[in-house]
């Protein structure tokens, strides 16, 4: 018995000598990782100097494969596309709150990533994703190749996107009356939306086809197309509804929409469409 305990000991004791040995001898004389500063270009200082420092916002346009759903065909923006883009994004989002909700009202409620994804972001419904907001902290943004800045209404599609994953986000920070939402037209509620007709849809009570998936994008679709449309162009979508109750709702849940922005945020909606309609003119002209 003595003779096994000793010869166990001295096994076990040289495989801890040979372990320590070898890890000893596996470790590198010098660290692998690399800590060299990226040498950063003209647009990269611009995206810091115009989002990162004052909002907090940083803007990943280089491909990240981490960031983006890899079960999709989706590639970078051209660098060229960038700042131009992203011009738009400051003009008429992010000054337009800050002109109507103070200065700071960006800094304080902001997703703190822009994602820029260049190609289109098909589904398998034949549907496009323009826009997606992940936790209230991340925006990718699809079709960055594809905006043309002097055309008004690419422009428009463009920042809608922006405007309604933004609602989203002011959503998390404050929820709306979802209840009172619901009460309106909870029929009318489909997740088939993208095979409804806008004239129907509207006729419902939903300013888009897209608004009828659940309360949720119907707020944020009903306050993004309000924000993107001039007073004129707006009264001109009411004016096309004939059913009187689909008309009456919208007025309901534009009304909503504009109590929800002065109790949560004392945010004058319409000044705030206003003004996003006053930097969307500058942009399409500059």
């Amino acid at each position: 018995m003595k003779t096994l305990k000793i010869y166990k000991m001295i096994v076990m004791l040289t495989g801890v000598i040979l372990f320590t040995a070898c890890a000893h001898e596996d470790q590198p004389a010098e660290s692998q990782l690399d800590y060299t500063v990226p040498n950063r270009t003209e647009l990269d200082t611009w995206l810091a100097t115009s989002f990162l420092d004052p909002y907090n916002i940083k803007v990943y346009y280089e491909w990240n494969q981490n960031l983006v759903d890899n079960n999709r065909y989706l590639y970078p923006p051209a660098v060229e596309n960038v700042e131009s883009a992203m011009e738009v994004v400051k003009s008429i989002w992010i000054d337009s709150y800050s002109t109507i909700g103070g200065k700071d009202f960006v800094k304080k409620i902001a997703p703190r990533e822009f994602v820029l994804v260049g190609g289109t972001n098909l589904n398998t419904t034949g549907t496009q994703t323009l826009g997606l907001a992940e936790g209230g902290q991340r925006v990718t943004l699809f079709k960055i190749d594809y905006l043309n800045r002097n055309s008004r209404a690419a422009v428009t599609e463009f920042i809608h996107t922006i405007q309604h994953e933004y609602v989203h986000i002011l959503n998390q920070t404050k929820p709306f009356d979802v209840q009172a939402w619901a009460k309106l037209t909870p029929s009318g509620y489909t997740s088939s939306w993208y095979i409804q007709q806008t004239a129907t849809s509207r006729s419902l009570g939903f300013i888009t086809n897209y608004a009828r998936l659940n309360v949720y994008e119907d707020f944020a679709e009903t306050a993004a197309t309000i924000l993107t449309s001039s007073k004129a162009e707006y009264d001109a979508i009411l004016a096309s509804v004939t059913d009187a109750t689909g008309k009456a709702n919208l007025k309901k849940k534009e009304a909503i929409v504009v109590q929800y922005y002065k109790d949560a945020f004392n945010i004058n909606f319409y000044a705030l469409r206003d003004e996003a309609q006053k930097n969307t003119t500058d942009v399409v002209n500059n």
